[in-house]
């Protein structure tokens, strides 16, 4: 990953943590002013003096589709107003520093439902490898498929775990404080015998050993010194018999800890017939709530996303401040921190587009500058307080508006089950409730991103589906709590998504244009290109200064398929407005082989269309029957940029790994 590595040396700053703005940060606020006024400018002139009232039917929905984007790009800048960069000394560099005993404990959740075992065991075993002590570190697959194959392979990695030199070292310290302890009650059982006798003695004493009188107060002398250290005591044998509980509760602790010392465990809840189980949100909240999990803080990993070990070092500082006054870290208002995802296995060229150095870099930045940073379900640990809090919060406002949602108290957890987009509806719940959110821009987890356009197109449904029903109910807009920034940082979000229509008025006007000569804008001469090129040109400058650092290649990867998608995105919004039933669908972790071009039929319409419109306007040019030629030519240049544009699906839709890549895996899976 190029852009996403801010690890600091401990002496490089004061404190534990610093946060600054991004380099460039102030070139782009001069620039987005100066788009902006452009981009007003030219709107100004579009709506006063260019459109073609003898074509309204195309010429008001390409101005509607300029203005859209034109308020999308002005919440775009906006939002990448305060990038921040943070730097973080990890949790045992701390200063003071925060005691080993002190440290949280964390629960790693692994998300699953019908992957391999053999995925799900290597995030797991790099979970348990994480660097942390492994008495406060518990991992959890929680197998949403209830596997009879996953069920065995997480026994056998809990035994081999247990049998790890690491968990060897723990049960032989507390097997011999358990012993000491034992020695330590045996001790007493010996002094208890005798106690009685002692006790008689000593009320005796007086009367029949005069002689002895100097021994007799000096016994009776250490007999208060023991009652007067426990007042709460009236004699010895009561001492004995309370020292006695005190220790027997010790050595039942850690006979406990001997039983708590496997840390690898399987959870697979029950779903009864007729109860909803809201898929990824109801496993998290069942192992939240009702799964037999404590952690202080909750780890989320996809089954494919495997941690890097200094994971929980690097993060766990956030959610802590230190009181001078009282001399010791306290928690803070923290609820989560996020860290980007990265993939191992995008192939050269990325043809799916799955590389988001854009969204986990200045998007999230800018995000986390307004304390609106996005948990995105993977890569992230969260405060269980916070979770639990607002799960509970939530429940009690669902369960006001109808008694029914009793039903379902036992997935309280606080993963929010209103949208298959749970992330971000869940990020959302917490900040409109005061807690706050870090960005942390450094990579600790790698995943597996999909491999085939079949699976791809499956996970950007579930995305763009998942935001519409979040804005359907419960509109950032509306909602209380949250702030005016956060409120633009999420509604920008689902405004995006609506990009699909105007995506189809921008790539239609050419096409309609070769075929029928009607233009919607009145004129394409020199008015035309005073207003539209310096915007065009600003707006492009003002893009690539926000995501400077980030290969050209990539950026211009994730424009063709902001353009391609168009077709999922109207697909999305109308199966939401229309209250189509949409289920969360767990994107594959195995290439789906084939060809998909029937995936992309209106990709393909567009593009074949638009060929023949640039070939029939050649062929007119060839036997002098064309008009306008300039006219002509800025549409041609519009619809080739298009024809890049589009190209990307369409190569995905046939891509297929080089043979050798083939051969590798199938030798891997002997």
């Amino acid at each position: 990953m190029t852009s996403v590595s801010i690890i600091d040396n401990s002496s490089s700053f004061s404190g534990n943590s610093r946060s600054l703005l991004k380099k460039r940060t102030l070139l782009f606020r001069y620039l987005a002013e100066i788009n902006l006024i452009f981009g007003i400018w030219y709107l100004q002139w579009r709506i006063t003096y260019s459109i073609n009232f003898d074509a309204l039917w195309i010429s008001i929905p390409l101005l509607i589709a300029e203005i859209y984007s034109y308020f999308g790009g002005v919440m775009f800048v906006i939002g990448l107003w305060r990038p921040l960069v943070r730097q973080i000394k990890s949790l045992d560099q701390m200063i003071p520093l925060l005691p080993k005993l002190d440290w949280p404990t964390v629960d790693v959740f692994v998300t699953c439902y019908n992957e391999p075992p053999k995925i799900v065991e290597e995030t797991a075993k790099a979970a348990l490898a994480m660097d942390y002590p492994p008495i406060k570190l518990r991992v959890y697959v929680l197998d949403d498929g209830n596997s009879a194959d996953m069920r065995a392979m997480a026994e056998r990695l809990c035994f081999e775990d247990l049998q790890s030199a690491q968990l060897q070292q723990e049960a032989n310290r507390i097997d011999a404080e358990h012993s000491y302890l034992l020695g330590r009650r045996k001790q007493l059982e010996n002094l208890t015998a005798n106690t009685q006798a002692a006790e008689q003695w000593l009320q005796t004493s007086s009367s029949e050993l005069i002689v002895n009188r100097s021994v007799t107060e000096f016994v009776q002398s250490l007999r208060s010194l023991i009652l007067w250290l426990s007042p709460a005591d009236q004699s010895i044998s009561d001492r004995l018999i309370t020292e006695r509980k005190t220790l027997e509760e010790a050595i039942r602790k850690k006979e406990l800890e001997l039983l708590e010392l496997a840390r690898f465990r399987y959870i697979a809840r029950p779903k009864p017939a007729g109860v909803p189980h809201h898929a990824k949100a109801g496993n998290l909240n069942y192992a939240i709530f009702s799964g037999e999990t404590s952690g202080q803080f909750i780890l989320t990993l996809d089954a494919d996303h495997i941690p890097k070990p200094q994971f929980l070092k690097r993060v766990l500082p956030y959610f802590y401040i230190y009181n001078l006054l009282i001399g010791k870290y306290e928690p803070n208002k923290i609820a989560f921190v996020q860290t980007p995802q990265d993939f191992h296995n995008i192939p050269p060229g990325d043809p799916f587009g799955h590389q988001a150095h854009l969204f986990y870099g200045p998007l999230q930045q800018g995000k986390d500058g307004m304390n609106a940073a996005f948990y995105t379900g993977t890569n992230a640990i969260l405060r269980r307080e916070a979770l639990v809090s607002v799960g509970l919060q939530n429940f009690a406002e669902e369960f006001t508006k109808d008694e029914k949602s009793l039903n379902e108290f036992d997935l309280v957890g606080g993963i929010s089950s209103n949208s298959i987009t749970e992330d971000m509806n869940t990020a959302m719940r917490l900040h409109s409730a005061g807690w706050k959110s870090i960005y942390h821009n450094e990579l600790l987890a790698e995943g597996l991103a999909p491999d085939d356009l079949s699976s791809t197109l499956k996970q950007r449904l579930r995305w763009a589906q998942g935001t519409i029903q979040v804005l359907m109910r419960e509109n950032p807009l509306t909602k209380s709590g949250l702030t005016f920034w956060q409120r633009l940082h999420y509604f920008q979000t689902m405004y995006s998504y609506f990009s699909g229509f105007s995506t189809l008025v921008f790539i239609s006007c050419p096409i309609i244009y070769f075929f029928t000569g009607i233009v919607p804008v009145k004129t394409y001469g020199f008015d035309f290109a005073l207003h539209f090129l310096p915007a065009f040109i600003i707006n492009r400058l003002t893009f690539l200064t926000a995501a400077w650092g980030i290969p050209p290649r990539e950026l211009w990867r994730t424009e063709q398929y902001a353009i391609a998608l168009f077709p999922l995105f109207i697909q999305a919004v109308l199966s939401v407005l229309f209250g189509s039933k949409i289920k969360f669908q767990v994107t594959p972790k195995q290439r789906q082989s084939g060809v998909y071009l029937q995936l992309i039929w209106p990709q393909l319409l567009i593009f074949v269309l638009t060929i023949l419109g640039i070939s029939w306007s050649l062929y007119r040019f060839a036997i002098n029957h064309l008009n306008n030629p300039w006219v002509y030519l800025i549409n041609g240049a519009w619809a080739i940029y298009n024809l890049l544009l589009l190209w990307a699906i369409i190569r995905a839709s046939v891509w297929q790994p080089p043979k050798e890549d083939l051969r590798g895996k199938q030798g891997k899976k002997r």
